[in-house]
């Protein structure tokens, strides 16, 4: 009898041993899933030679963190694609799990990408519709804090319109359509939020206008010629990221040729809801991301990964310094855009 328990007792054993120890593996303490490969495609903010070799170290920082949480990637490929489009593209196909993608880019593809995270960026100290505030005399600064979101003004400059128009604004009058389209305004592209989708909304919401309908527009290459036309005079008035006057306040009179300083030289006389930032997207017809928890934790990791200096140094090259949780509705601005000015 003796021996028939010992024979037992054995085969017991070994069963442990083929049983990954009974549970005394870390893949099994873990509950660890395999995961052959997450395919990452990137916009393409910048060069994309830049962007392919300066995110190269961020794979390695999503199989560690992920692995933490339990899932073995064993392989991360990243490609920068051609164009927005053709990374929305990829994500609503599921030849790319997820991607770096602007608002625009997500709500144009969102029967078929879910918005997981948003990027995020420095703020300054004025976040309002509210002119006064605006031009109370005291320059915007950047906080510490990093914000989910910014805003489009209307920056009018040191020409006797523009300067006849703000004094109006600070007399709490609202300008006509008329005085608004004898300036000469320097814009974006058609397809810059900032300097040219938001505040042809703007225009429309409140004159039933676009930037289209106005008689004089001078169309800029970057956000540093338009503000350069703008210390010049040869615009009366420029749309651009909210933060546009703290950001060149140093070159207004260094390299733009202001007469004064940025803050005495210009006004704003109309500020835009909020443009949310880049968002980390996901295809919904990806298989690995049908898991939601995988989901959550990759979400995790590239929060976590935020928060770290090496993992800064990698994101400063898409213009983010960190992520936050997203919805699908802080995207709404974008798609009242998209529907409007369609």
């Amino acid at each position: 009898m003796m021996k028939k328990w010992q024979v037992l007792i054995s085969a017991l054993l070994m069963s442990c041993v083929f049983l990954s120890g009974c549970g005394s593996s870390d893949t099994q303490k873990s509950g660890s899933k395999e995961v052959e490969e997450l395919k990452i495609a990137v916009s393409p903010y910048q060069d994309a030679d830049t962007i392919q070799t300066k995110t190269e170290p961020l794979g390695k920082m999503i199989q560690e963190k992920m692995k933490e949480k339990g899932y073995n990637i064993k392989k991360v490929t990243i490609n920068v694609g051609t164009s927005y489009n053709a990374v929305g593209e990829a994500l609503s196909s599921g030849s790319a799990d997820m991607g770096f993608i602007s608002g625009a880019t997500y709500v144009m593809y969102d029967n078929d990408v879910d918005v997981l995270l948003t990027a995020l960026r420095q703020g300054i100290d004025k976040d309002t519709t509210d002119l006064s505030v605006w031009n109370n005399g005291i320059p915007e600064v950047f906080k510490k804090d990093l914000v989910k979101y910014y805003r489009s003004a209307i920056v009018v400059g040191p020409s006797a319109k523009g300067q006849a128009l703000l004094a109006k604004v600070k007399r709490g009058e609202k300008p006509t359509w008329d005085e608004l389209n004898d300036l000469t305004w320097g814009v974006m592209s058609p397809a810059s939020a900032s300097g040219y989708l938001y505040p042809s909304l703007w225009l429309k919401d409140n004159y039933g206008k676009k930037i289209s309908d106005l008689s004089h527009v001078v169309q800029s290459d970057s956000y540093t010629t338009l503000t350069a036309r703008l210390a010049s005079g040869q615009v009366d008035v420029i749309v651009a990221y909210s933060h546009i006057r703290a950001h060149m306040a140093k070159n207004w009179q260094e390299k733009f040729g202001g007469t004064a300083d940025i803050w005495s030289q210009t006004g704003v006389i109309g500020v835009t809801d909020k443009i949310y930032n880049d968002t980390v997207s996901v295809s919904k017809t990806s298989k690995v991301m049908q898991d939601e928890n995988f989901r959550k934790a990759l979400g995790e990791s590239l929060i976590e990964i935020g928060k770290t200096d090496e993992g800064l140094k990698v994101l400063q090259t898409l213009g983010h310094k960190g992520y936050d949780w997203a919805q699908s509705s802080d995207y709404d601005g974008e798609r009242k855009v998209q529907k409007e000015l369609k």
